[in-house]
């Protein structure tokens, strides 16, 4: 299974994505990608063989997927469940690459993504959590019409600064509305 909007495609994680993103995720102390995703958490080494022995819990999982433009992985997308029993999920982006930033691959990335969980699983809602300082990410939400449901002021700290927490989301009901999900 993988979803395809002209040469992005996002699909399950196979057995030789494993060095090309562990390569993207750990090969550098402090990635420029790290800069924008959670940067006030750090950034732990993990090392290759750390990363293969898990394979399993990544290699075809329906969580976490592998970002691929031209052919080429340059991110994942994911979701975890805040709370599963109520149906409460969270969906995640990284791109990894720098040179797929800024050209539009999140928005199309996310959409994909969402029409893919919302058809997939009886979702009311999906949502991401990401910072102030991540404005790229705020305007992504925006652009698919998703509701700022939630900012918390100055509680995130990074590089001397406090950052509010903005949390997004999308009902169900809003994207069957949404002839961007069409």
């Amino acid at each position: 299974m993988h979803c395809k909007d002209h040469e992005l495609i996002i699909r399950p994680i196979a057995e030789e994505d494993i060095p090309v993103l562990w390569q993207m995720i750990y090969s550098e102390e402090s990635p420029e990608w790290k800069k924008w995703d959670a940067p006030y958490f750090e950034h732990k080494k993990v090392s290759f063989e750390d990363y293969e022995a898990n394979k399993g819990n990544i290699i075809n999982s329906d969580r976490l997927w592998a970002i691929e433009v031209n052919g080429e992985i340059v991110g994942t997308v994911s979701y975890y469940w805040e709370h599963e029993p109520s149906g409460w999920l969270e969906m995640g982006i990284v791109l990894y690459n720098p040179l797929s930033w800024g050209g539009g691959y999140g928005t199309r990335v996310l959409r994909l993504w969402i029409n893919h969980l919302f058809t997939a699983m009886p979702l009311v809602r999906v949502g991401y959590t990401t910072w102030s300082g991540n404005e790229r990410m705020v305007k992504v939400g925006e652009k698919l019409g998703m509701t700022l449901e939630a900012r918390l002021r100055k509680c995130r700290y990074y590089n001397g600064e406090y950052y509010d927490s903005i949390r997004m989301g999308l009902l169900r009901e809003e994207w069957e509305a949404n002839p961007l999900f069409r």
